[in-house]
């Protein structure tokens, strides 16, 4: 049609053409008469183009370039994402390939509500079929959306998912492209999906079946109606009638769930006649391509339309990578993220805090070594319990975060791709609030009646102290450690009251950009744009104060072992030799065993001495900040903290908040917007850079660093150039001092 365009139905005669294989198996059965959506094809080519000529290319590989995939933990696949989705929202299309674009689709495709799907090279293969991994888009009207989403799509080829099977996708910004299918919307009144082999039973095929469109099908949200029937004949084998409570339709930003009218929907959703149809439809493509496949289907007034065929593969069940497959599984629809939030909300968080709070009255000095064991095994089994619910539904609600920073860069197109978390940020976190009451106290230690600074054996301090720590205990230091560790707690206090004032997010500022957000929604999608801040507010509070609820089963676990360690005395030669419970408990019921040791795990090339270097992280909040590296490799450096110091460390974890109010920087090995580290940091308006490997060798504490929160650097200086450094502070606080 044009040089960048092709009509679907003609892509089969394209010898040369790879518009990859979605698009290929709709060509071909368009040409076998079966019965699909007219659209076209936007060949891989135009994405090619649009990436060398706006110079997108070299920034892919800019960011791609920030660290090796497979060492990328979820949210750092999140985040490289996000910033490279954000780059095709922001980078018009040039003339020609607009104009090109638009010469090429037919003139009702530009009018009316048309489909806008992906289709990569390495897509609905035989051997792999990776569903799920690049976006599609529905009821999308007129040409500024349809090219807006095209980029949309392009963009989704480095999506993170697709960046978590990059090898397999052979995934390299040189060679892959991305075409994209523009196809006609059919609304039809039931939808569904038949699989031309039943995963239970080879001889059968499945026929599953909604009101409405496929969307909740898919994503999980809707029980669908399921017929199991012979794969030779597609006579009835058996079948299961769901509840028809919820139905999926468009809206004018996509699409949305909705409940149904109950009334006359008792009887199953599709007759004998149109699983007859399906069925027949299902055997016809499956001897069009000589094998089994997995079809979308819908009906609208009366006629069967295919929407989409892919070869059955039995990846997910066969893939022997599971951080991949659970990777996948982290992405949520805005109904689903709802019912998590209900169920964490009401069951799971009052579950731990009861549970926690029981396992935490026991006195374990009054326990005989044989009942220490059992509270061991207790609280091990508790530990493993939660952090269990905590990844299988903890980690997939920060979705929510995810899903609404996605939707707002999506919508205004922000320089910062990190913009929405403004909005999102909150006060109302545990450690915060521990934080601030820390602060309090450390005002209270001048508060002596002579207005001195109470020393250490006063008793009102000390009360004070005790209480503290009883309230927070599992938002403070290490959990049970404090007891132990009230010094730490003490010079932390007293070096609060002279800390600088923090940068916090301005409330005005915050209201500006919601308001710009929700504006952004038409009145009747109004609804869905607050739902889904409200989700995006929740999962980022929660996101942060999940660690805490579940440090506190990990901090009893610890307490008994500690416990434990005191009795063992000389069978506990280290730390390393006594921190496995199973090891632990068989030393406490026989007095003879000695403790295997745990490999103590170790830091490569620890002896590396760094000089002026440049080390390249992710951005996790935004500034400049100057100052001396405090490296945190153990809990005792923690009090060693210093007003005014860059925290360096593998991760700063809940129990390790109350210093940051003292920090100017953080420079983290983890990587990600999610970790407790960024989202503390943004709340203290300092510079965090994370995702820097191997930032604890390569940075020693009392080196000279200036950390960049805007591109994601640390910068290491040479003694020379750091001790110039530290003198022209030392000269500015001195000129300060004089001044005041």
């Amino acid at each position: 049609m044009t040089q960048y365009t092709v009509a679907i139905k003609d892509i089969v005669r394209e010898e040369n053409l790879n518009c990859g294989n979605k698009a290929r198996a709709l060509s071909i059965m368009t040409s076998e008469d079966i019965r699909l959506p007219d659209g076209i094809c936007i060949t891989p080519d135009a994405y090619k183009e649009f990436i060398t000529q706006t110079g997108l290319k070299g920034r892919i590989l800019m960011e791609l370039g920030r660290k090796d995939l497979k060492d990328m933990r979820w949210e750092e696949l999140w985040d490289a994402s996000l910033r490279i989705r954000n780059m095709f929202v922001r980078t018009p299309l040039y003339p020609s390939l607009r104009e090109d674009i638009i010469s090429g689709l037919p003139k009702p495709l530009q009018r009316k509500p048309v489909v806008i799907r992906s289709s990569s090279t390495a897509e609905d293969t035989q051997g792999t079929s990776f569903a799920g991994l690049h976006d599609s888009f529905v009821n999308v009207t007129g040409i500024d959306r349809i090219l807006h989403h095209i980029k949309l799509v392009w963009g989704s080829l480095w999506s993170d998912a697709a960046l978590s099977y990059s090898k397999e996708l052979s995934l390299d910004i040189n060679n892959s492209a991305m075409s994209v299918l523009i196809q006609n919307m059919i609304v039809g009144t039931k939808s569904g999906i038949a699989f031309g082999e039943d995963p239970n039973d080879p001889k059968k095929a499945v026929i599953e079946a909604v009101y409405g469109l496929n969307k909740g099908l898919v994503d999980g949200d809707i029980e669908p109606d399921r017929w199991v029937v012979s794969g030779e004949t597609g006579r009835i084998v058996s079948q299961h009638q769901s509840a028809h409570a919820r139905y999926t339709t468009v809206t004018t930003e996509g699409t949305i769930l909705k409940k149904k009218n109950l009334a006359g929907t008792r009887s199953p959703l599709l007759n004998k006649n149109e699983i007859s149809e399906i069925f027949s439809t299902l055997t016809t493509i499956q001897n069009i391509f000589g094998s089994k496949q997995d079809i979308e289907w819908t009906f609208r007034r009366g006629l069967l339309y295919i929407l989409q065929a892919r070869p059955i593969t039995v990846r997910s069940s066969r893939d022997n990578n599971k951080r991949r497959v659970w990777d996948l599984s982290l992405r949520r629809s805005i109904d689903n993220l709802n019912n998590l939030s209900e169920k964490i909300e009401k069951v799971y968080l009052p579950a731990m805090t009861k549970a926690a709070n029981k396992l935490s009255g026991r006195d374990l000095n009054k326990k005989s070594d044989e009942e220490l064991a059992q509270e061991i095994a207790e609280r091990k089994k508790a530990f493993d319990y939660w952090r269990a619910i905590y990844w299988n539904e903890f980690i997939p609600f920060a979705h929510g975060f995810r899903l609404f920073g996605q939707v707002y860069n999506d919508r205004l197109s922000p320089e910062d791709p990190y913009e929405f978390v403004d909005i999102l940020a909150t006060s109302h976190l545990l450690s915060l609030e521990r934080n601030r009451a820390l602060e309090s106290f450390a005002k209270d230690i001048f508060k002596s009646s002579q207005g001195l600074p109470r020393s250490d054996s006063d008793p009102v301090l000390n009360d004070r102290l005790e209480k503290f720590i009883e309230k927070f205990t599992g938002v403070s230091c290490d959990i049970t450690k404090c007891q132990d560790e009230k010094e730490t707690l003490l010079n932390i206090a007293r070096q609060l009251l002279h800390k600088s004032p923090s940068k916090k997010n301005r409330p005005g500022r915050r209201e500006k950009k919601k308001k710009l957000f929700l504006n952004s929604f038409s009145k009747k999608d109004r609804a869905y744009a607050e739902n889904l801040l409200d989700i995006g507010r929740k999962s980022y509070r929660l996101r942060d104060d999940d660690n805490i609820y579940l440090g506190r089963f990990e901090g009893l676990l610890t307490e008994a072992i500690e416990e434990s360690r005191k009795r063992l005395g000389r069978r506990c030669k280290d730390t390393y030799t006594c921190s496995n419970p199973e090891e632990v408990i068989r030393a406490l019921h026989f007095r003879t065993y000695k403790p295997k040791a745990v490999k103590e795990s170790t830091h490569k090339d620890s002896h590396i001495k760094v000089q002026a270097r440049q080390l390249r992280g992710q951005p996790a909040s935004r500034g400049i900040a100057e100052g001396t590296a405090r490296v945190l490799s153990t809990a005792e450096d923690l009090g060693l903290v210093q007003n005014g110091e860059i925290v360096v460390c593998d991760a700063i974890d809940p129990n390790m908040t109350f210093v940051i109010p003292l920090v100017s920087a953080i420079v983290e090995r983890r990587g990600g917007m999610l970790i407790h580290g960024a989202i503390i940091a943004r709340e203290y308006g300092i510079p965090c850079v994370t995702g820097i490997p191997d930032a604890t060798d390569l940075i020693k504490t009392g080196d000279y660093l200036t950390v960049d929160g805007y591109y994601g650097l640390v910068i290491v200086h040479d003694q020379k150039e750091a001790q110039e450094k530290r003198s022209a502070v030392h000269r500015l606080s001195t000129k300060k001092e004089n001044i005041s």
